[in-house]
C-alpha cells in the first residue's frame, strides 16, 4: 500500500452508505381505529328509525324516504367501520382489553355491539333472516363485552370502581334487541329484555344521582350524562311495540323529563367545547325522537318533528367531525384529550 498522502482517500471523499429511511408510525383508517367512531354511528341508525316511525305515522308516509337513506348510508358506514377496527384485535387480540380499559374505549365498543341490533331493525322490512342473524351477533357480543367490564370493575383498583352513564350501553343497552326482534315476533325475549333492562337502568340512575350528588363529573366527560336519556327513550319506545300503554306513558313523562333536565343544563354540559365525545350525544337524542312519536300520542307528533329536525341537524355534524379526526388519524388522540 503506498505510503504518499496524495493518494490516501481523506474523509471528505470517502462514500459512505446513506442512512436508513426513518420509519414513521403509519396513520389512517385501518392502522389506527379507535372505537370512538361507533356511538356517532349508533346515532345515525337511531335518526334514520326515528325518520321511519315518523313515516308511519298518518299522512306522514311521503318522509319515508328520508329513513332509507340514512339507514342505507349508515349500514355500509357501520361495516367500513366494523372492518376497519376488527383489524386491530385481528392482528393483536389484547388490544380489546386495553380499549375496555378507558372510559371512551367501553363507550365505543359498547356502541359498537348496540350498532348490531339498529342494523337489524334497519334490516327487518328487508332481510328478515339476515336481521335475525346480525341481532343475535349484537346480544352475544353485548353479553360478553358486559362480562370483561364486570371483571376489569371487580378486579381493578378502587379508584376505578365508579359506575358511569356508559354502564347503560352495557347492561342496559340489550333494549336495543326488540327494535329488531318484536317485527320477527319474538314477543317473549323482547318482555324478557325489558323487564330486565328496566331493572339495570333503575339501579345504574339511582347509583348515578348518588355519585352525582356527591361529586360534580369534570367538564370533559359531561356529555355522557346524555346517556342517561338513551334507556328511558327505548324502554318508551319497546313497550309501545309490545302493546303496554301504561308503561309506555310512564316511560315517555320520564324520558321527557330527562330531555328537559338535559336541555336546561345544556350549556352546563357542553362547557367544555367540542370534543369526540359529544358523539355520547347522539344517539339519546335520536331515541328520544323515537319515544316521543312512539308514546306520546298527538303532541309526540310536535316534540317528535322538534327532535328530529334538531337531530338530522347536529347528529350528522357531529359524525363528520368524528369520522374527519379518523381519517386524519388523530381522533384517538383527541378522544384521551378529552378525558383527561
Amino acid at each position: 500500500m503506498s505510503n504518499d498522502p496524495q493518494k490516501i482517500p481523506s474523509l471528505k471523499t470517502r462514500h459512505f452508505p446513506p442512512p436508513p429511511p426513518l420509519v414513521s408510525q403509519p396513520k389512517g383508517l385501518w392502522s389506527r381505529t379507535p372505537p370512538a367512531i361507533f356511538p356517532p354511528i349508533l346515532g345515525l341508525f337511531g335518526l334514520g328509525l326515528a325518520w321511519r316511525a315518523m313515516a308511519a305515522r298518518p299522512g306522514m308516509y311521503p318522509v319515508a324516504p328520508i329513513s332509507d337513506v340514512i339507514l342505507g348510508a349508515t349500514l355500509v358506514l357501520f361495516a367500513f367501520a366494523l372492518l376497519a377496527w376488527l383489524s386491530k384485535p385481528l392482528r393483536r387480540p389484547g388490544i380489546i382489553l386495553e380499549e375496555l380499559a378507558v372510559l371512551p374505549g367501553r363507550a365505543g365498543l359498547a356502541a359498537m355491539m348496540l350498532s348490531f341490533s339498529l342494523a337489524a331493525a334497519a334490516l327487518v322490512p328487508i332481510a328478515p333472516a339476515v336481521a335475525l342473524g346480525v341481532v343475535s351477533v349484537g346480544l352475544l357480543g353485548l353479553f360478553a363485552l358486559g362480562v370483561l367490564i364486570a371483571w376489569q370493575f371487580i378486579t381493578g383498583p378502587q379508584e376505578a370502581r365508579v359506575v358511569t352513564p356508559v354502564f347503560h350501553l352495557t347492561y342496559a343497552g340489550y333494549i336495543t334487541a326488540p327494535l329488531a326482534l318484536v317485527p320477527l315476533r319474538y314477543f317473549g325475549i323482547s318482555r324478557a329484555i325489558l323487564i330486565g333492562a328496566f331493572i339495570a337502568a333503575a339501579l345504574i340512575w339511582a347509583i348515578s344521582l348518588w355519585q352525582l350528588i356527591r361529586r360534580i363529573p369534570p367538564a370533559p366527560l359531561r356529555p355522557l350524562l346524555a346517556i342517561h336519556l338513551a334507556p328511558a327513550s327505548l324502554l318508551t319506545t319497546v313497550s309501545a311495540m309490545l302493546g303496554y300503554p301504561v308503561l309506555t306513558l310512564a316511560f315517555g313523562v320520564l324520558a321527557m323529563a330527562i330531555l328537559l333536565a338535559l336541555l336546561v343544563s345544556a350549556r352546563w354540559l357542553l362547557s367544555a367545547g367540542v370534543t369526540p365525545l359529544w358523539g355520547a350525544l347522539t344517539f339519546p337524542l335520536a331515541a328520544s325522537a323515537s319515544a316521543a312519536l312512539w308514546g306520546l300520542g298527538a303532541a309526540g307528533l310536535w316534540i317528535g318533528w322538534a327532535l328530529l329536525l334538531l337531530g338530522s341537524a347536529l347528529i350528522p355534524w357531529i359524525a363528520y367531525q368524528v369520522i374527519k379526526g379518523w381519517a386524519k388519524g388523530d381522533l384517538a388522540a383527541k378522544t384521551n384529550a378529552a378525558t383527561v
